[in-house]
């Protein structure tokens, strides 16, 4: 209800579209769930500027990352659900505040990954409660930024919170332990395998491709397995029958027997992508093997008692980016910020062959 009516595409190589009227602003919405190469599968509108709640930032945003979330929530819209603005991936600058807001003033730059319940930063404007947000690094560009909030929440979430390892400290890390990232060269595995690298863990990373191999062992893994071959081999080629740890950030039902074989008795495994099928849990018994799911949405979706434990995530990460000990994986950036761009986005995403992460920057 009270939805505008989409705004007509933007002329072929027309670099800009024109400012939103005052108290409005230009926004990229899913009407629908359509394909990527559906010309209509995002759009542009125009919505009227969001207003600050009590604990609310009020955000202009400066750049916005890409994840499989918005592939997922775009494709999964349900035939009579309204259009949404997707994006939870975002830096930018504090336009106003809420009443109640403390940690954050007018003009700070700043980074989050958002509320799945609420519109996503695909906006000029965005709201996000302080509670879940984070100082900009003052070291990166604000695409730079932009690619880091959701994956680094999610990484530090699963190593740090469902897997019993210890977050980096001073001088590095001396766990010793080894750990399994199935699908390293993605967003959250690039992330991992740095966190993981710092808190000593000996880290074995999957990656199928040339390129995408080369990329895990710039970022820190010690060890390269194919995740397109049988993996018990290969590990056993570089002396692990077993490893202690796995964190699975790429396909839980194609590799849950695999994993089952795979993880030490009394090891962790985690896994972040949705189950298709039902899972034997029976196959992790009688090794007493500990499973958890890490999604990272859950604090801000429950409105959790620890909610503000993620903008104290993100300033640790922020931290670790100052320090030199945690880079960026930003892989390639998209200018302006327009429909077709993130169309674009969305396509390269669903490919299946990303490296690191894609961002949009500006508005044009």
């Amino acid at each position: 209800p009270g939805w505008p009516a989409a705004a007509g595409e933007l002329p072929a190589g027309a670099a800009m579209m024109e400012a939103a009227p005052a108290g409005r602003m230009k926004a990229i919405a899913a009407p629908a769930s359509l394909p990527c190469d559906d010309p209509g599968c995002l759009v542009a509108v125009d919505l009227p500027r969001p207003q600050p709640g009590r604990r609310d930032l009020l955000v202009r945003v400066e750049a916005v990352g890409v994840n499989p979330v918005d592939t997922k929530v775009r494709a999964g819209l349900a035939a009579d659900a309204p259009p949404r603005v997707l994006g939870w991936d975002c830096a930018g600058v504090v336009e106003a505040t809420g009443e109640a807001v403390s940690r954050f003033r007018v003009g700070d730059a700043v980074w989050f990954a958002g509320d799945i319940g609420r519109p996503g930063c695909n906006a000029e404007f965005v709201l996000v409660d302080e509670r879940i947000s984070g100082r900009k690094p003052t070291c990166l560009s604000f695409a730079e930024a932009a690619a880091l909030p959701l994956t680094g929440l999610t990484a530090w979430e699963a190593l740090f919170e469902q897997l019993p390892v210890a977050p980096p400290g001073g001088g590095g890390g001396t766990d010793g332990r080894s750990l399994l990232i199935l699908g390293g060269a993605g967003g959250v595995g690039s992330i991992a395998i740095q966190l993981a690298q710092l808190s000593g863990l000996e880290v074995i990373a999957s990656a199928s491709r040339p390129e995408s191999q080369a990329w895990v062992r710039r970022l820190g893994a010690r060890h390269v397995v194919d995740h397109q071959r049988p993996l018990q081999q290969q590990l056993a080629a570089i002396g692990h029958e077993q490893v202690d740890l796995i964190a699975n950030f790429s396909d839980t039902d194609g590799y849950w027997t695999a994993m089952a074989e795979l993880i030490r008795p009394r090891g962790s495994v985690v896994a972040i992508v949705a189950n298709r099928q039902p899972l034997d849990l029976n196959l992790l018994r009688s090794k007493s093997v500990h499973f958890a799911w890490e999604y990272m949405f859950t604090r801000s979706l429950y409105n959790t008692p620890d909610l503000e434990r993620q903008g104290q995530i993100l300033e640790r990460l922020a931290n670790l980016v100052e320090a030199g000990e945690l880079r960026s994986t930003l892989q390639r950036t998209l200018t302006p910020i327009d429909a077709q761009r993130l169309r674009q986005a969305h396509a390269e995403l669903e490919s299946g062959r990303m490296i690191g992460k894609l961002v949009l920057s500006g508005w044009g």
